[in-house]
């Protein structure tokens, strides 16, 4: 099971291959192949650092970023929007749902600060033909 924080419901579906170091393109394209490719990929939602953090160059120690103020906001907007709880999902029905429900609005407020919002495929993957 792939341990997910909110936001990251979102970057596993606009990731294209990108990121922030060697170590960290190559765990998140281990998670983010399994999760697009196993139609029954369980993710236990967590409110804190998981399995796309391990390898981040601005993760500082267990649930503390460089950039922590920014990751909370993205977090925080991701969970209000769509009412999720600390749980388990299907990966595939989670973002279905949260895709179904996003706005373009939506999608720029959640990642608004995001340096790979405007070079990843988010609104593509996401937004799709809304």
């Amino acid at each position: 099971m792939i341990t997910l924080r909110p936001h990251h419901l979102l970057c596993t579906q606009g990731y294209s291959g990108k990121g922030y170091s060697d170590g960290f393109v190559s765990n998140m394209d281990k998670v983010v192949d399994y999760l697009r490719t196993n139609k029954d990929a369980v993710v236990n939602l967590k409110f804190y650092t998981d399995d796309l953090c391990i390898d981040c160059p601005n993760k500082l120690a267990e649930n503390v970023c460089s950039t922590q103020e920014k990751v909370e906001s993205f977090d925080s907007k991701t969970v209000k929007y769509f009412k999720l709880e600390e749980k388990e999902y299907n990966y595939h029905e989670i973002t279905k749902y949260i895709d179904e429900q996003m706005t373009e609005e939506m999608l720029a407020d959640i990642c608004k600060g995001c340096s790979w919002y405007p070079i990843s495929a988010c609104r593509k993957n996401i937004i799709k033909s809304k």
